[in-house]
């Protein structure tokens, strides 16, 4: 009776499976070797001259030069590409996954690019069941991660970017698709995940936050996820998963074979040649292999019939053919001198850019994937395709500085589009510093514009940016909000980190002519026919290179900018306070306790509790009229007889002022503290000291 209903639960998970054509694990499989871009880029009609690229990236992607040398010439060109760490593979899959991936990588996950090297031949089982043995033994120490919540991650797999590269479900509609339309499906074939059904939950959710630690070639990108968000993505993967068995495995029954034979397949099957294995023992060799020079096409892996004991990568036809034209060309001339741009372009192609970006009409989303990508505000809706989609990658190498790109490829707080839903992701930093350099150089202006960013001249001052950028201004802040401010109508970047994120030449180049500089930018050309252009443009830079400690320009300003609020230690501000007179000085506590001195008859005048002072007055009017206490409980103090002569004041290490004055010749130090029900006063006389308590 235990086994029937063991059957029936059985049974019925694989029907619930079986069940899920709109997950992404169901996606159509892919019977061929897949490299994303060389899918993308690359048709059977395309003649021999434009099929050789492709022909290169596959012999990149597929890290055929892991174990084949090639040229000198061709060495950094074709550099190999690090493969999974395996280091904690034995944590990731349980043993009946490792043994289908090895004996057969393409029928356990469709279209992976890691190749078949046992054919069925006589003693390969227990090669294979070796090999398990030994990686099953690589494990970690389980972390902790949060319970998902599968319906959380199904919006964030649909909206941060995942569908760039892997299969949308079936069962999502993009943000925009009408109710009654049908939602196209991609064109492009999906990047496979056909993994995520192996992987425990833990791992699964691990590697989602972590995906550079076990893939650190970057095509798995890291995308900065928050480890909520990676458990939620993983729930998601999850929803009837039921891990495969490796039937064929139990049926043979094959003896126990032992970790350290393991350890000698990995290392005479050349797995080392991609893989790290993490392992504390001595080095483990890799395996010469026939260098490219040397290959033969007719009984090899492009052979139509390969034989038996050869990698067995089920490539189709068209990269069957792109590779032979691609040794053919190896093997009889040195690699070209790439330029810049041509460097740009191999590199994003080996990564996958051009699957949300595009760079000199080539890449970006195709469409079908391009609707899933939405935003969070709707009022940035009337920008159109700028809010939606990845911002193209034109002229990029003399917009940004080396700080910000930095910040964007694989640092933090790079992001300046907050009401867009995908996200810049983290290809490592191995993967994309040299992209840097090739930018800069590849896209130098023809006729460089110059701007003086000395700040020397009169007109370099920050309070003329600020008026012109203001409503009464140009009105820049129409469309762009500074610090924590918004626009007042779309919201297009933010300007809080212009003079950081931008180099200063390309700054006056977009104001000066937007539409040549950014194609499909909605910015007006502000400047034309305007006779100080170019001063205006430099005093707006100064604005905001100084702009942290410059008040916000006209529009964005309001009141609360002026309010002065103690936060870790006390302010201590001079002005004109209603109830003191000409000479306050008012000191605001941190906890909600104010006070304000008296410098011209030395004397405290005046306590409140809340709220501080408002600085406005006093920044903005000339005559400064008295301001008021914003807080409560406002109390007066007595006035004081006799002759004070004030001597200024002190801050001790907390920022907590005494006032010094003298008083019938005698040097007196005064002092508030703030107590649970009110001020300790402490006055010190010639080293005499007096505390009272003053509340109310």
């Amino acid at each position: 009776m235990k086994l029937m209903k063991l059957w029936v639960l059985i049974v019925a998970s694989v029907l619930y499976v079986g069940n899920l054509p709109a997950h992404p694990l169901q996606a159509e499989p892919i019977n061929h070797a897949f490299v994303y871009t060389f899918d993308q880029f690359n048709i059977p009609e395309d003649p021999d001259e434009a099929l050789v690229n492709g022909g290169l990236l596959l012999l990149a992607e597929l890290n055929c030069t892991a174990c084949h040398a090639v040229p000198k010439s061709w060495q950094e060109r074709l550099k190999v590409k690090p493969g999974p760490d395996l280091s904690a593979v034995g944590s990731r899959l349980d043993p009946d996954t490792l043994w289908l991936m090895i004996r057969s990588p393409q029928s356990r996950k469709k279209g992976t690019q890691m190749p078949g090297l046992f054919a069925g031949e006589d003693g390969d089982e227990e090669k294979v069941e070796a090999l398990v043995e030994y990686l099953s033994g690589m494990k970690w120490d389980a972390p902790k991660v949060p319970a998902g919540d599968v319906e959380r991650g199904k919006e964030l797999y649909h909206k941060v970017g995942c569908v760039a590269c892997h299969e949308p479900a079936k069962d999502v509609r993009p943000p925009k698709a009408p109710a009654d339309a049908e939602v196209e499906k991609p064109g492009n074939a999906s990047v496979p995940i056909a993994l995520a059904d192996a992987y425990s939950f833990t791992a699964l959710s691990y590697f989602l936050k972590y995906p550079l630690s076990m893939r650190p070639s970057g095509r798995m990108p890291d995308m900065r996820l928050s480890e909520q968000e990676a458990s939620d993505i993983a729930a998601y993967l999850h929803v009837g998963r039921v891990a495969e068995k490796a039937t064929a495995r139990a049926a043979l029954k094959i003896p126990k074979q032992g970790v350290e034979k393991g350890r000698e397949v990995f290392e005479k099957m050349n797995c080392v040649a991609c893989h790290s294995n993490g392992s504390a023992d001595a080095p483990i060799r890799k395996t010469a292999a026939k260098p490219t020079s040397e290959l033969n096409a007719s009984n090899g892996c492009l052979a139509e019939k390969q034989s038996s004991g050869t990698p067995r990568f089920d490539l189709n036809d068209l990269e069957k053919r792109a590779l032979k034209i691609a040794l053919a060309m190896i093997q009889k001339e040195d690699a070209p001198k790439l330029t810049s741009q041509e460097k740009v372009d191999w590199q994003m192609s080996r990564l996958n850019c051009y699957a949300c970006h595009d760079r000199d009409g080539k890449g970006g989303p195709e469409d079908p994937r391009a609707q899933y990508f939405g935003v969070n505000d709707s009022t940035a809706e009337s920008l159109g395709q700028l809010a939606h989609l990845p911002p193209s990658l034109d002229k990029i190498g003399r917009k940004l500085t080396r700080g910000w790109f930095e910040k964007i490829l694989w640092g933090q707080d790079g992001s300046m589009r907050p009401y867009m839903d995908t996200r810049m992701p983290n290809f490592g930093r191995e993967q994309t510093e040299m992209m840097i350099p090739w930018l800069n150089e590849a896209d130098v202006a023809e006729k460089p514009v110059t701007i003086d960013v000395s700040g020397l001249a009169k007109h370099h001052r920050a309070e003329l940016g600020r008026q012109l950028l203001g409503a009464k201004g140009l009105a820049c802040v129409s469309c762009h909000g500074l610090k924590n401010r918004k626009s007042l109508g779309p919201p297009v970047l933010r300007l809080t980190h212009a003079a950081e994120r931008l180099q200063p030449e390309y700054f006056k180049e977009l104001l000066l002519n937007p539409q040549a500089t950014q194609l499909g930018t909605v910015m007006p050309p502000m400047f034309v026919g305007r006779k100080k252009a170019d001063q205006e443009i430099e005093s707006i830079w100064t604005y905001l290179r100084e702009v942290e400690g410059q008040p916000l320009p006209e529009g964005l300003m309001s009141s609360e900018d002026f309010e002065l609020k103690p936060d870790k230690k006390p302010i201590v501000f001079r002005s004109f306070i209603e109830g003191v007179g000409t000479h306050a000085i008012g000191v605001g506590f941190t906890g909600g306790l104010n006070a304000a001195f008296d410098a011209k008859t030395s004397h405290w005048a005046l306590i409140w509790k809340g709220r501080f002072l408002d600085a406005m007055s006093n920044w903005q009017d000339r005559a400064m009229p008295p301001i008021k206490p914003l807080g409560t409980d406002v109390k007066e103090l007595p006035a004081v007889s006799g002759v004070r002569v004030f001597g200024g004041y002190k801050l001790d290490k907390d920022g907590v002022p005494t006032f010094l004055y003298q008083q019938d010749g005698k040097q007196v130090e005064d002092t508030l503290r703030p107590t649970k029900n009110g001020f300790e006063h402490i006055i010190n006389i010639n080293g005499q000291q007096t505390k009272e308590v003053l509340s109310w």
